[in-house]
């Protein structure tokens, strides 16, 4: 018994045809899938210096496929909101289309915190908060080397602007930060 595939196979399918559509359907999904690599509208290739991630982050391969995004590109975002000197609320260019609303903080560094323990805390993360809205102003705000943070809701990235190649480095480098590796923080007290 011979059978051939037609476009009716695909109307009408018989007892024998459906096995036939499906698997035929599954291949040509598979050899779509593979053949295609998707690269996401407005990213941009990010400069070497940039894509060399030091080794405490996490490969895409060592994250969750929900959590995967392109380590060697730059995602153009929009800031919605400053909260604090070391995070912002933005709308990112993930996909064509896709913008994500998400919290990003900013990657290796600490601000004090707004809900402070002492007057000089709050002084100081007052400043902070201005310091990254000041820079954030300039525009072109890209994210890159994208990770999960360690508290949920929010991400961990590496930040540039228009004019400000490196926002971490740029408020560590006015005082407004201190470096940060994910362990304990300190206070910013006393």
């Amino acid at each position: 018994m011979r059978r051939t595939l037609s476009f009716a196979s695909f109307s009408q399918p018989h007892r024998g045809n459906v096995w036939v559509v499906t698997g035929v359907t599954f291949a040509l999904g598979l050899l779509t899938g593979a053949m295609l690599r998707p690269s996401p509208h407005g990213a941009v290739p990010v400069d070497t210096a940039l894509a060399s991630a030091p080794s405490d982050v996490p490969t895409p391969a060592d994250m969750a496929v929900a959590h995967r995004l392109d380590p060697a590109l730059a995602y153009p975002a929009d800031v919605l909101r400053v909260i604090d000197g070391d995070t912002f609320e933005a709308r990112v260019r993930v996909w064509p289309g896709l913008d994500v609303d998400t919290k990003v903080r900013l990657r290796n560094i600490d601000a004090a915190e707004l809900h402070a323990r002492c007057a000089g805390e709050l002084a100081k993360a007052q400043a902070a908060r201005t310091a990254l809205e000041t820079i954030l102003a300039d525009g072109g705000v890209t994210i890159s080397r994208v990770g999960v943070d360690k508290y949920g809701g929010r991400v961990d990235a590496a930040v540039s602007t228009r004019n400000t190649a490196d926002v971490s480095a740029a408020l560590l480098n006015g005082g407004y930060a201190r470096s940060y590796d994910g362990g304990k923080r300190g206070s910013w007290c006393g």
